[in-house]
């Protein structure tokens, strides 16, 4: 007897414990809610409710809530692991019962309607996904947004196998191309889509401001001739060269050398064009093919081709034509560094180079790479971090000028890096006061806001970037224009929830993880958990994610994913779209991904994990183990063993708690 009044004391006192904690979270949900009254009144009606709902969230995730959850776990009530789209319904859900097991009249204000329930909550997401994403597929939740290359221009079949695979966004980013690209790209899509019947959105990204580093001093000019060698020094592949009569457009796809025209229309297949290279050494390029302005040749020794040599053109063993070698490309430079090394970066385009060493190795002069942003400069402080090439290279800032600043190498990847021109600078914690918008975005905008559904802004960083966006769609006369804020830097995801009641004033709306830039800034063994909460914070605001950023990458360019894409890509379906970045496999890329999330799907939608009929728990399964396709058979809606747990509710896709 004694036992057991001990137990029903332990019980009450559990429940009045849970009941006190829940309770504590409602009342600090309302009162963020009236603390944030002057802003939820700028947001768009048709998101206020939203709005309220992410003020709740907010309230509640100020707390740790692990130990109350612990409790109601024992208790065998919700969690609250899944209020996100639903804060006060769940509070509120979780009260009436704990309530009722006390054997105590529920409050009225605990049992008053809500603007968001467990049912409109879910609704008010898909409703403000579908306003900017499009209209939901018809065999998943996810869609997918395609990054076009360049090549698309001119490519309009290309267009249309990407709309009929299930390209539900195209997109465009304004930091290649020109806009008379973009208008090519927009025709062939229109197009595809008149003959497919399908609607594809259109997404551009503002290319923002450019944090990159500046010119590197190039090397000589000289075009490097290198067959191919097997392991015993014999030529498996001759060195192959286009002799172009004019100048040459350097593409970097095959060397091409410019020489005299009267050389080139004497020259046919069997002759041999002779010279000395750089080196002082005897080469000679055999004639493969020849035509009136260029011909093919080739060789089976090294050369180094500069500027003004003296070619001579021999026919069997006569000299028939002689010529010299036009200009040349200068060879693309880097600077090496290592850990212990100095870099200092200078404010301009003045073209970067190597540190200068003197006879005995002592260090003269350091590295230094250029940086066109004056705002850098006046925003860097001494012991911040600082990162090259998407963190490749890290280093912290040791000493401040007027016009430059020195970085200490503190961290190279593979030991010895090569820093190039036209690579990210990421300073994760200067206070960098950089426009958000450049001149060229508003120009750009122009254009975008005729022809696009959505546009994503780049290094969104303050509520006043946003601002000043919607001032330039006023003046466009494009309300329709839906924004896309990506959050690509840490001071980004730090304000975050200003950032989205700011934006919530225009819908729709969505966000971008950013994935790239946003790993470096806040550290790649943050990212999961980074990720983890703009997922959670944007269901809570009920706005739409897109889930960017090298997202099946190895198949995309090489044709072949690694296990660890194929899992991320899986996790991109708790977004409400997927993006994949161009590449030669872009299609097979695209049906690739959308088999992997029609079926994960089927076993989690959000946060929560749906307990789908698992072919495997099967017993008829372990039966037929002799069938070779058993592991990838789905169920049929009429098969026995797929047996179905029916609740006798409206709607119990949406009873998450």
């Amino acid at each position: 007897m004694r036992e057991t009044a001990e137990r029903e004391v332990s019980w009450e006192k559990q429940l009045a414990q849970a009941k006190q904690g829940v309770e504590e979270l409602r009342r600090a949900a309302l009162a963020a809610q009236q603390e944030s009254r002057a802003d939820l009144a700028l947001v768009s009606p048709s998101m206020r409710a939203s709005a309220v709902n992410l003020a709740h969230y907010l309230a509640v995730r100020r707390h740790d809530v692990r130990p109350l959850q612990d409790a109601l776990a024992r208790i065998g009530l919700s969690s609250l692991g899944r209020m996100e789209a639903h804060v006060m319904a769940s509070l509120n859900a979780v009260l009436r019962v704990l309530y009722t097991l006390a054997g105590e009249a529920v409050p009225p204000c605990v049992l008053e309607d809500l603007p968001v329930t467990f049912d409109t909550g879910a609704l008010m997401l898909a409703s403000h996904t579908n306003a900017i994403l499009g209209a939901e597929p018809q065999e998943r939740r996810t869609r997918i947004m395609v990054t076009m290359p360049g090549e698309a221009a001119n490519d309009p079949d290309l267009m249309r196998a990407l709309i009929e695979a299930g390209m539900g966004v195209m997109r465009i980013n304004c930091a290649h191309d020109s806009p008379a690209t973009w208008a090519r790209m927009v025709e062939h899509l229109r197009r595809a889509e008149r003959d497919l019947g399908k609607r594809c959105l259109i997404s551009f990204d503002l290319a923002g401001p450019k944090l990159r580093t500046g010119p590197i001093e190039p090397g000589p000019s000289v075009v490097k001739l290198r067959p191919v060698h097997n392991a015993l020094g014999q030529v498996t592949k001759a060195a192959r060269v286009r002799l172009v009569a004019g100048s040459v457009d350097f593409d970097g796809k095959e060397p091409a050398i410019p020489v005299d025209h009267a050389l080139i229309a004497r020259a046919e297949p069997g002759d041999m064009f002779a010279f000395d290279d750089a080196r002082g050494r005897k080469r000679a390029l055999h004639v493969l093919e020849a035509r009136s302005d260029e011909c093919l040749c080739e060789t089976d020794k090294p050369a180094y081709v500069v500027p003004g040599a003296r070619l001579t053109l021999w026919r069997e063993r006569s000299s028939i034509a002689n010529g010299e070698v036009g200009a040349l490309p200068m060879i693309e430079q880097w600077i090496t560094l290592s850990v212990g090394d100095s870099l200092n970066v200078v404010r301009g385009e003045t073209p970067g180079r190597d540190a200068i060493f003197d006879d005995d190795g002592r260090l003269v002069e350091p590295a230094f790479v250029a940086c066109a942003l004056p705002e850098v400069f006046s925003g860097v402080r001494i012991g911040e971090p600082i990162l090259f090439d998407d963190g490749k290279i890290e280093g912290v800032i040791c000493d401040i000028g007027e016009d430059r600043f020195r970085v200490e190498i503190k961290g190279v990847a593979g030991g010895k890096a090569k820093l190039r021109a036209e690579k990210g600078i990421n300073l994760p914690e200067s206070n960098l006061k950089l426009p958000a918008l450049t001149p060229k975005d508003i120009a750009d905008l122009t254009f975008i806001a005729k022809v696009a559904d959505m546009v994503a802004m780049s290094f969104v960083q303050r509520p006043e970037d946003i601002d000043s966006l919607l001032h330039e769609i006023g003046k466009l006369g494009s309300p329709q224009l839906g924004i896309v804020l990506k959050i690509e830097t840490k001071v980004a995801f730090s304000r975050l929830p200003d950032l989205l009641l700011s934006a919530m004033r225009h819908p729709p709306l969505a966000v971008m993880i950013a994935r790239g830039d946003l790993g470096v800034e806040v550290g790649f063994e943050r990212l999961s958990e980074v990720q983890e909460e703009i997922l959670w914070l944007c269901e809570a605001a009920h706005v739409p994610v897109i889930w960017a950023t090298q997202v099946l990458e190895s198949l995309a360019k090489g044709g072949m994913p690694s296990r660890a894409e194929v899992s991320d890509a899986a996790m991109g379906s708790r977004a409400e779209c997927v993006m994949l970045n161009k590449g030669p496999y872009i299609l097979e890329t695209l049906r690739f991904l959308i088999d992997v999330i029609e079926r994960i799907e089927e076993h989690h939608c959000k946060k929560t994990v749906r307990l789908r009929q698992l072919h495997v728990a099967s017993r008829r399964n372990r039966l037929a183990s002799d069938s070779p396709n058993a592991s990838d058979e789905r169920p049929s809606e009429n098969d026995p063993m797929n047996r179905r747990l029916e609740l006798h509710e409206p709607n119990n896709d949406s009873i998450r708690r």
